[in-house]
């Protein structure tokens, strides 16, 4: 953080502009608020504000905002949203940071706002709150899991070597926040794609040498509609996501494996 912005008084106030919404099936609208400046606060300590002072700009009394969150150290991908035109966490979006790229200050009345919106591409429950339940029917449509019913008793599992083991870790990190869902353009409201998550997913499971027994069911989801060939390598999923888990080479190491797979069910039937 710059000496200047730690030099900032409290009394200096910052404008938010939220897109809100009532209910799902309600007409979204924009309210401002103003806060009080604080160095190095994030949007979420922000909006912790104003659910403790429901009063928009203009002084009029209001009803809190609601938002999602759990962890606040980006790490359970609950609170999403979208900031400023860019979608990621809330939770790590410090306030002087996003000041700084609309080339904003608090307490001037012509600094542009901070403008929070929810993603669009999940149901609004309220507000900034939306429904990532797609992501997890996505989940349990790959089986994104490791089979071990009934093996506890076949002693220990398969070693797995520390590069291996590098390799998986980067898909592993995953939370689920749906960063790159929103910035992908062939995932709509509208349509069956699967998504850069759960493809990622597969190919995290289907890299386990204990999950690989589920290879075959998960390429066979792949390969159907809204599967792998829906991506159309337009690589915002990797720019958005804020663990950079390397989405791309997941997406492609799991279109060789379709690709594969189809050739070899072609010839043997299976």
């Amino acid at each position: 953080m710059s000496l200047e912005a730690t030099q900032k008084s409290t009394d200096q106030l910052i404008r938010f502009k939220i897109l809100r919404q009532d209910r799902p099936d309600a007409a979204r609208y924009w309210e401002r608020f103003d806060v009080p400046y604080s160095p190095s606060h994030n949007v979420i300590s922000c909006l912790q504000h104003i659910a403790a002072h429901p009063h928009t700009a203009e002084g009029r009394r209001t009803t809190p905002v609601v938002w999602d969150c759990n962890c606040l150290e980006e790490v359970c991908g609950a609170c999403t949203m979208v900031i400023n035109g860019r979608v990621r966490q809330s939770c790590s979006a410090l306030i002087d940071d996003l000041l700084e790229d609309v080339g904003a200050a608090p307490g001037r009345s012509n600094s542009a706002p901070i403008v929070l919106e929810p993603m669009s591409k999940f149901p609004v429950v309220r507000d900034l709150m939306v429904d990532r339940q797609r992501m997890f029917d996505a989940l349990i449509k790959i089986k994104g899991w490791v089979p071990i019913d009934g093996t506890h008793d076949l002693g220990r599992g398969p070693g797995e070597s520390p590069e291996h083991q590098n390799v998986r870790y980067n898909l592993s990190r995953c939370m689920s926040c749906g960063c790159c869902l929103e910035a992908c353009p062939q995932f709509t409201a509208d349509n069956d794609f699967i998504g850069a998550s759960a493809i990622g997913q597969a190919a995290y499971f289907n890299d386990h040498d204990t999950g690989k027994v589920l290879k075959k069911d998960r390429l066979d989801v792949l390969m159907g509609p809204g599967g792998i060939t829906d991506c159309g390598n337009a690589q915002n999923c990797v720019k958005v996501c804020p663990k950079d888990i390397p989405l791309t080479e997941a997406i492609a190491r799991v279109g060789r494996d379709t690709t594969l797979h189809a050739i070899k069910k072609f010839f043997t039937g299976r």
